[in-house]
């Protein structure tokens, strides 16, 4: 079974990184070959983020919509990409 998102992986620590790129970004902190570096840094946070997101809601869904007391767990789907 693969995983998404590994297990060393924090969404807030990634929401603060993406927080301190961006405004990083628009007071003009980086020169051009930086700004590209950190621009597919975010972009990779970005994803990452969206995919435990996603596995979150999904598992929210199955535990709200089960009926009686026997949980399942959720096995996240292979990567689509």
């Amino acid at each position: 079974m693969t995983k998404k998102t590994t297990p060393l992986f924090n969404f807030e620590n990634a929401m603060k990184e993406l927080e301190a790129i961006v405004e990083n970004m628009e007071h003009g902190e980086f020169n051009l070959e930086e700004s590209i570096k950190q621009f597919e840094h975010g972009v990779s946070l970005t994803k990452k983020c969206q995919e435990a997101l996603q596995e979150a809601e999904q598992k929210v869904l199955q535990l709200s919509s089960n009926d009686d007391d026997d949980l399942t767990p959720f096995v996240t789907p292979p990567d689509q990409n």
